[in-house]
């Protein structure tokens, strides 16, 4: 394996690379939420149904989701260095692609190709973290590092975005994606070294397995797919059967690593408790992460009446809660096991989504972005812990997989999130349309336009423009009544999942970091000698 680093501590060069490498990591993070205040403007361009705009929002995270493992891998052999200039070509390429694009299908069609292009810089970023910095102290800064500029670039999304459209159509919130991808493409070169793995013990390079890749995407996909349908629509033969599809591929896929001398996933690692059990903890957290996102986001613009631009901004409130709840973990770990500092994070997370529960259309702005900064703050400071640990778990050599592994589990969870908790508030909203909406007022309206009006907020705004005042503000209304309801019972069911994060945390990842998880590597990453435990073997592969 060619090495960017000496053994030691990492000096200006490798703390210039993490910078560098930091560029492609906002930019893809931030795609996942770029459109969330774009959406009322795309519906009412390009007309998507419900289920249209959910694919729309969900299809990038899906298909990143997917392929991070394969491009793991993929750039386990090949290089990383080199898989990230291929993934910023493709990122712009689909960028310009998507800006244009002049239907509902087409832009789902090109936000899958973004998530290709995102799939191929995203692994790069956590692997070389693993290979640049091998002081546990230095890794566990860069690891902070990594962990708020992934959420920042989640609140950035907006932001961007407001100002855009502010100005713009919102074809313009792809189009910011390229001048950093040609930034990337030049700097990159020059100051991010080479870094590549994938041959065995003995020194052979095996074929890369397509068949692999291909189960990993569409046992995804599909199993995604069913829950999406699920929640919905309910019980129906389709989605039941994409369950099964997915969860039998799945299976096929697990059991044909079990095969493999050179396997996509390790599956050794990945059944240690330090490095499986964070894995885990953050599908719970972005679960519940990025599937709110959409709602705080649609809240404070389609609801509480705020400018895109101004709500941009005031969704920038509930993430300054990161500069205080990073460095807060970090020094709770110095007195307490980290899994229970985890734990606590996650329940303060859940307290915050509790709270949302409580928001009504009348309700203060900062009464909602009280709760918003509460359950932030608390998943920040969960994922961090829990990015460094299951990093700090894993060997050098196995940097690419693992951070992969780490990866794929943070976007399904994300993808997951919005699928069941979007598909929730989606459901709750057309239920309470279809009683609440006056039968003069549905019948006024063309068949098209009144069923955009029971499917999403976005066509319930588009059809009330259209209308007499007074029955353009009694659709608006009762609209903003089903949204808000929506998002309190999806607001219930992240609290519950976050309760069982905690509960995860406080029983299965305890003892597997203590406090001496940052004094460094002879200190133990796993938590260091009786408290390791099943560590002992992965401390070894690091250590070598």
């Amino acid at each position: 394996m060619e090495k960017s680093h000496t053994p030691g501590l990492a000096g200006r060069k490798e703390w210039i690379a993490l910078g560098v490498l930091m560029l492609p990591l906002l930019l893809v993070s931030m795609d996942i939420s770029i459109l969330y205040f774009a959406i009322p403007f795309v519906s009412q361009d390009l007309e998507p149904s419900a289920t249209q705009q959910l694919w729309i929002l969900d299809m990038y995270g899906f298909v990143l989701a997917g392929l991070l493992i394969t491009m793991g891998a993929l750039g386990d052999r090949i290089g990383r260095r080199k898989l990230v200039l291929v993934g910023a070509a493709v990122f712009g390429a689909a960028s310009v692609a998507a800006a244009y694009a002049h239907s509902a299908d087409t832009l789902i069609g090109v936000r899958a190709l973004l998530g290709l292009g995102g799939a191929a810089l995203m692994p790069s970023t956590l692997a070389l973290i693993r290979n640049l910095f091998h002081d546990a102290r230095q890794r566990g800064r860069a690891v902070t590092i990594w962990t708020g500029v992934m959420t920042t670039g989640i609140s950035l999304g907006p932001v961007v975005s407001g100002l855009l459209l502010e100005h713009f159509w919102w074809g313009s919130v792809f189009l910011i994606n390229l001048p950093a991808m040609a930034l990337l493409l030049v700097l990159v070169p020059f100051l991010v070294p080479e870094s590549r793995s994938g041959a065995d013990p003995e020194g052979t390079r095996e074929p890369f397995d397509l068949v692999s890749a291909a189960l990993s995407l569409t046992a995804l996909l599909t199993f995604i797919y069913g829950v999406k349908e699920w929640a919905r629509h309910g019980f129906a033969p389709v989605p039941a059967l994409a369950l099964v599809v997915g969860l039998v591929l799945g299976s096929v896929f697990v059991r044909r690593q079990k095969r493999l001398a050179q396997p996509m996933i390790d599956l050794e690692l990945l059944g240690r408790r330090a490095f499986g059990g964070p894995v885990f903890a953050n599908v719970l957290a972005m679960f519940a992460t990025v599937g709110m996102a959409v709602f705080l986001t649609q809240y404070l613009q389609s609801v509480y009446g705020l400018r895109p631009f101004e709500a941009a901004l005031w969704s920038l409130v509930p993430a300054s809660s990161v500069i205080v709840a990073a460095p807060a973990a970090a020094l709770l770990t110095q007195r307490t096991d980290r899994a229970y500092v985890m734990g606590g994070g996650f329940l303060f997370a859940a307290a915050g989504f509790f709270w949302m529960t409580r928001i009504d259309t009348d309700s203060a702005l900062w009464f909602c972005l009280t709760a918003a900064a509460i359950y932030v703050g608390g998943l920040v400071a969960a994922m961090t812990l829990a990015n460094e640990l299951a990093l700090g778990a894993a060997p050098p050599e196995r940097a690419g997989s693992a951070a992969a592994v780490l990866e794929s589990g943070q976007e399904l969870g994300g993808a997951l999130g919005m699928a069941v908790l979007g598909s929730v508030g989606a459901a709750i909203y057309s239920r309470e349309m279809a009683d609440e909406l006056p039968a003069d007022v549905t019948a006024a309206l063309p068949g098209g336009v009144a069923d955009a009006v029971r499917e999403t907020l976005g066509g319930a705004a588009a059809a009330a423009a259209r209308l007499p005042e007074e029955d353009g503000a009694g659709v608006l209304a009762v609209a903003r009544d089903a949204f808000t309801h929506g998002m309190g019972l999806a607001s219930l069911g992240a609290g519950v999942v976050m309760v069982g994060a905690a509960v995860f945390s406080f029983v299965v990842l305890r003892g597997t970091a203590g406090r001496t998880a940052s004094r460094g590597d002879g200190g133990g990453e796993g938590g260091g000698g009786a408290e390791g435990g099943d560590l002992a073997p992965v401390q070894t592969g690091v250590l070598e």
